[in-house]
């Protein structure tokens, strides 16, 4: 299972295989089951998650008890509410499996640990997280510049293997659509 995290973190740092099998000895594997939750709403994210099979989503419930999507994690993606798991604070977001995974776990403090033992790391983490402030930045620039219709064409180009992968309703609420919206938009470019 530690082989794809492996592969993932030589993309971005350089690190001694006798170093990347300490660095891999901080990660616990966990198996999750299809809509299984690895953090609800007023608990604190115990857990940095890296998808090495599956799919994972973070999400908040509105006042209006619907679910909203905000972020899908799929292989070789991390996923936590680093808000919340930074600050020891409860988290205002779920965290589920949308279909039965494989992730590895490290907890705070073990992140903590390695990262002062490896140097390397940091500088993992750091392109990581800078990749995905990038698509956050990107994502709500579409979010003001894209007519929603243009939004999913959009996501759909980008991220082909989402549209066919996910279910439909956990699309339209990542998107802001409604279900039958999103089945709107889909009809349309079918005709």
């Amino acid at each position: 299972m530690t082989d794809k995290l492996k592969a993932h973190i030589l993309r971005f740092a350089t690190i001694s295989e006798p170093d990347l099998v300490r660095v891999l000895s901080f990660f616990k594997p966990m198996e999750v089951a299809k809509k299984q939750n690895l953090l609800e709403e007023g608990r604190v994210c115990k857990a940095n998650y890296f998808v090495v099979s599956g799919c994972l989503r973070m999400f908040f419930v509105n006042e209006k008890g619907v679910e909203q999507t905000t972020q899908f994690a799929l292989e070789n993606w991390w996923l936590a509410d680093y808000t919340s798991f930074s600050s020891g604070k409860p988290s205002d977001y779920y965290i589920q499996a949308v279909e039965r995974s494989e992730v590895l776990c490290i907890d705070q403090a073990a992140e903590e640990k390695m990262l002062q033992q490896f140097p390397a790391m940091e500088r993992y983490f750091r392109a990581i997280h800078q990749r995905a402030h990038a698509a956050a930045q990107f994502r709500i620039r579409n979010l003001y510049r894209l007519s929603r219709e243009e939004i999913y064409h959009d996501f759909s180009r980008q991220f082909p293997e989402f549209v066919q992968r996910i279910p439909q309703y956990l699309l339209a609420s990542y998107l802001g659509f409604t279900p039958e919206y999103l089945s709107e938009i889909r009809a349309k470019r079918i005709s």
